[in-house]
């Protein structure tokens, strides 16, 4: 819990479940792959940059798609990006939406759709 994410080199990955379990997948922490090629700045700023999340069977999905030292308009295009990508991962895209809310970590729920 108290580390986001992981980086193993190539030949260490092969390892990790041997040596750690299944603990590390389970919880969607499993190591991400740096070769000797790539810069390790650069692999870190891909990590800090993803956002991994589940999709169940559920109703519901929550996503973070912003933090407070963004602009408006910053927000916006996240939000924008965020809700095509979702949408694009379902098989009937907009048909299987019902509603749409943006909300702050404090503040009411807005409704979008």
């Amino acid at each position: 819990k108290k580390y986001d994410a992981f980086l193993a080199s190539e030949s260490l990955i092969k390892q990790i479940p041997r040596l750690l379990g299944p603990g590390l997948n389970k919880a969607g922490k499993f190591p991400s792959l740096l070769t000797h090629n790539e810069s390790m700045m650069a692999k870190i700023d891909e990590v800090k940059a993803t956002i991994k999340f589940q999709m169940k069977k559920v109703l519901c999905l929550a996503v973070a798609v912003g933090h407070v030292k963004m602009t408006p308009d910053e927000l916006a295009q996240n939000l924008n990006l965020a809700i095509n990508f979702l949408v694009s991962l379902l098989k009937k895209n907009w048909q299987n939406i019902r509603s749409l809310h943006v909300k702050s970590t404090m503040g009411p729920s807005l409704r979008l759709y």
